[in-house]
């Protein structure tokens, strides 16, 4: 058995894991690489196996540096099953699809206005493509052990960070590895905290928070603080935000504010994603996996005006402050926040919020290092509006939080490899991991192979 990194190495984007045992092949997860262009142009790269002998793929969570290479894989001829829980399956419907379709938006608007070098400019996958892709999905409930290819059972674990988010579990004969995709936090205000693990034999973790930890300072305070500076100044506030799981979290943070009084209650709030909208909305079907009840869904699905149209997303920008606007996507790389960036980031009166973390090469990650102009659609924006941060609201888990799950581990790994982070994030966590806990520890590189050894 051995394991082959395919991403998020070096960097939190493009997950996938290659897993060989005997003749069967899995897949854990078929991320999008975003941020640098170096790591974006791996999107086009065909992938280092035949997608059509692929045995089967499990998928860790709806996330699109986690699923959203999917659309190409089966348009490249793979075959098999899409394994994950129900909520993961009900995300992607909506994630996939609008993934496929901004990409087509963004070919047309390149080819209208000649920003692109290539002619024509191509999406990486259609909206057709990324439903023909959903026809192979399998869903299983958290714990149900199954089959995904002969000789490889799975099962999936609650991992926190948004609904439907999963451990992938491997069972190769007596041996197991488990994939810890993105891990909750314990005592996420929302989602509930990750299931413990008493033992794997191989263990892969992510460590996006890996040499940090989140501000102890309540979030929501923090929150209404930057709010409430904007608006004193008559200015907009503008969160780029993930539509499932950041906009959540924060629809239910500006509803407490405005039931606390902190912020008026007549103060405007625009949900602008369309799928952030129908996301929210999937809470109310996935009530076990939250800690919201009927009547707080309701509160956070009607913290927000929802906009669902272009049109209304376009008259945002011709509105004056105060008003607050909540739009995908999270690191700005894309969607419709980059429009209202262009409409507002110029103006000093405004504040643009990252409420999550900002992977190297994203406009946001710019943005927060102080860039005098960012380029959107081909021409530079200027950035004169107040830059403010929100990393406490992330829905991963933070270094002392990753090193306090691991701690429940009855049995240490005999091999534990450190994905998903940054550089300097990865490597520190893997140096706490062996000072710590004494475990014998990797950071693999892209395209590493691990032998994993057999029964």
């Amino acid at each position: 058995m051995d394991l082959q990194f395919l991403g998020a190495t070096g960097t939190v984007t493009g997950s996938r894991y290659l897993l060989r045992a005997g003749a069967s092949t899995l897949l854990v997860d078929c991320g999008l690489f975003q941020g640098y262009k170096q790591l974006r142009l791996r999107n086009w790269s065909a992938p280092p196996f035949a997608p059509a002998t692929l045995g089967a793929v499990a998928l860790t969570h709806a996330h699109i540096d986690h699923s959203g290479s999917l659309p190409r894989l089966v348009k490249a001829g793979f075959n098999g099953a899409v394994h994950c829980t129900s909520g993961t399956y009900d995300l992607c419907r909506l994630l996939l699809p609008d993934s496929g379709r901004l990409q087509e938006e963004e070919a047309e608007l390149a080819n209208r206005h000649g920003f692109s070098r290539h002619a024509p400019a191509l999406p990486l996958y259609t909206e057709a493509d990324a439903v023909a892709a959903l026809e192979r999905f399998e869903v299983h409930g958290f714990g149900e052990e199954f089959e995904a290819a002969p000789g490889l059972r799975l099962s999936f674990l609650p991992a926190g960070h948004i609904l439907g988010a999963a451990m992938v579990c491997v069972r190769a004969g007596a041996r197991t590895v488990l994939f810890s995709g993105d891990l909750g936090r314990p005592h996420d205000p929302i989602m509930h905290a990750p299931a413990r693990v008493a033992q794997a034999d191989v263990l892969v973790v992510e460590s996006t928070y890996g040499n940090r930890a989140h501000d102890p300072v309540d979030p929501q305070q923090r929150l209404g603080e930057i709010i409430a500076r904007t608006v004193a100044r008559g200015g907009v506030v503008v969160i780029p935000s993930f539509a499932v799981g950041r906009a959540q979290s924060l629809l239910w943070a500006i509803h407490r504010l405005k039931a606390s009084g902190v912020l008026s209650a007549s103060l405007p709030v625009f949900l602008n994603s369309p799928m952030a909208v129908d996301a929210t909305a999937i809470y109310r079907r996935h009530r076990a996996e939250h800690r919201l009840s009927p009547d707080e869904c309701q509160a956070m699905c009607h913290a927000a005006q929802f906009v669902n149209t272009v049109e209304e997303s376009k008259r945002l920008n011709e509105r004056s402050g105060p008003m607050v606007i909540i739009a995908g996507s999270g690191m700005a790389t894309g969607g419709r926040v980059v429009h209202h960036l262009k409409a507002f980031a110029p103006d000093p009166r405004n504040t643009v919020l990252f409420a999550g973390f900002q992977a190297g090469g994203t406009r946001g990650a710019a943005m927060l290092d102080g860039a005098e102009a960012v380029k959107i659609h081909g021409e530079y924006v200027p950035v004169r509006a107040e830059i403010e941060r929100i990393d406490n609201l992330s829905s991963h888990a933070d270094a002392q939080e990753i090193l306090a799950w691991l701690g429940d581990f009855t049995t240490p790994p005999a091999r534990t490899y450190v994905t998903h982070g940054e550089p300097a994030a990865a490597d520190a966590l893997r140096q706490r991991i062996e000072e710590q806990l004494h475990w014998i520890c990797e950071v693999p590189d892209y395209r590493d192979t691990a032998a994993l050894g057999g029964d």
